[in-house]
């Protein structure tokens, strides 16, 4: 789905705070914290939601084989 990592990165490539994140996931913005530092897991509909609000903005989520990572789409 989507790793901590992954969240961190997307939101470093979106120039996006927690809190503006959070904010339009509709999670709070402690849950994210706790997620994004690896210290919580997260319910699938609070990960769909940041994962739907991060590809909404361009980004994609990479899984293959042996390497995870993010890309942001230039084209708007």
């Amino acid at each position: 789905m989507i790793t901590p990592g992954q969240c961190r990165a997307a939101r470093a490539l979106l120039e996006l705070s927690q809190k503006e994140l959070a904010e339009s996931a509709g999670v709070s913005l402690r849950t994210l914290q706790g997620f994004e530092a690896g210290d919580r897991e997260l319910q699938s509909l609070a990960l769909s939601a940041i994962k739907r609000i991060l590809e909404e903005k361009g980004i994609a989520l990479i899984r293959q084989d042996d390497w995870i990572g993010v890309k942001l789409s230039l084209q708007k």
